[in-house]
């Protein structure tokens, strides 16, 4: 039996499209306002599943109430304070042009590009408003959703458009190389070489991390353990690697580098990752309530300058990194014993409060560069622009 089929015009189906887009825009209408949002969400995932575009996240951006859009916890941007600024501008002023790339963790979306939109629209009351408590969101690829692959896809982001914090990307490698990814995949998935992971690990100060076969060539470490497993990981899928990004600043002459073994910080715990007997949250709040305590925070800072010479030598004259933040956190263990891995503590703190800190580190800061012969610094150029992303 054949069955016959009408032939519908290119013409008659953009009339049958436009009657069912006319009737569907009037059942929106009708519709309360989160009701109006969801099946908005609805009619562009339907789209999306047809879409020849499919396979790209932009090709469906979907408006998330804030609540259930949360910040990761391996960003390795820092933003001062003016720059955020001027991000609020930006939104408030011309709207959000970029989504937040999120991954779907349960109910909620993870932050994966896009940290600092995310503030934004949940900081500031007048964006938030104007937004109605929501946020643009894509969702990154399935294959993508791995720990692994989101901190990679997070870097490749930020690599494409600019350069992160020195210690914020010496954490990355860190948890990647802990995670068993060889140097070289590190490489190829966050656009960097091998040389360059060289050197994060060397600012990082972490002995461990030089105990593979591929680093002995370059650097030896006394008393290295020789049932060291080398990391495994095949790579063979990818291809060969083209990338010139840098990070590190190594070439500033008046740059001064100490092994990790004579930083008085690694000594004190600064790169520990627990504090005994005290919480991840107990520990954020202890950071906030002393740097919220001026008095106190100045008192640890003076001895920072004085007492911590090699620490000091090594980050101070690190023009690419933020000065003030290593400062803090470095006052912080030198006070409590608390490590820099709490620093997230510090969000804690109102803006005021952020900023007052910020004054006081940046006092003892100048303190410092003038005693050794060095230019005093504005709060922005010791929080150093030159490696941040805002977007």
């Amino acid at each position: 039996m054949c069955i016959k089929t009408e032939k519908i015009t290119p013409n008659g189906l953009y009339e049958k499209l436009d009657d069912n887009i006319s009737e569907l825009l009037y059942i929106f209408e009708n519709l309360q306002f989160n009701e109006k949002v969801e099946a908005i969400n609805k009619v562009r995932s339907a789209i999306h599943e047809i879409s020849p575009f499919k396979k790209e996240p932009v090709d469906f951006v979907k408006w998330v109430k804030i609540d259930q859009v949360v910040a990761n916890d391996y960003n390795p941007n820092i933003v001062a304070p003016p720059e955020m600024e001027l991000l609020k501008v930006s939104i408030e002023q011309d709207g959000y042009t970029q989504p937040i790339v999120t991954w779907n963790n349960d109910e909620l979306n993870e932050v994966v590009d896009g940290f600092h939109r995310h503030r934004v629209g949940r900081e500031y009351e007048v964006i938030k408003n104007r937004i109605h408590g929501y946020l643009p969101v894509v969702s990154v690829n399935e294959q993508s959703t791995e720990r692994n692959n989101r901190i990679a896809s997070t870097i490749r982001h930020n690599r494409a458009r600019g350069k992160h914090t020195i210690q914020g990307m010496s954490d990355i490698v860190v948890e990647l190389k802990n995670r068993n990814w060889k140097n070289s995949r590190i490489a190829k998935e966050l656009g960097m070489d091998e040389d360059e992971i060289l050197r994060l690990c060397q600012i990082t100060g972490l002995a461990d991390l030089f105990k593979d076969e591929e680093f002995s060539k370059s650097w030896d470490i006394e008393d290295s353990d020789d049932n060291f497993v080398p990391l495994s990981d095949d790579i063979e899928a990818y291809g060969e690697e083209t990338s010139e990004f840098r990070t590190v600043n190594t070439n500033d002459e008046s740059r001064i580098f100490h092994t990790h073994d004579k930083w008085e910080c690694y000594k004190a715990g600064f790169y520990n990752t627990t504090m005994n007997g005290m919480t991840k949250q107990q520990c954020e709040e202890a950071y906030a309530e002393f740097l919220s305590d001026g008095e106190r925070f100045a008192d640890a800072l003076s001895h920072i300058i004085t007492e911590w010479k090699y620490s000091c030598e090594h980050y101070l004259t690190n023009n690419s990194m933020n000065r003030i933040a290593w400062l803090g956190q470095a006052a912080m263990c030198y006070a409590t014993g608390i490590p820099s891995t709490f620093r997230g503590g510090f969000g804690l703190l109102s803006e005021q409060k952020q900023q007052e800190a910020n004054e006081i580190a940046l006092e003892f800061l100048n303190k410092w560069l003038v005693n050794n012969n060095r230019e005093k610094l504005s709060l922005q150029e010791a929080m150093s622009n030159k490696q941040m992303e805002l977007y």
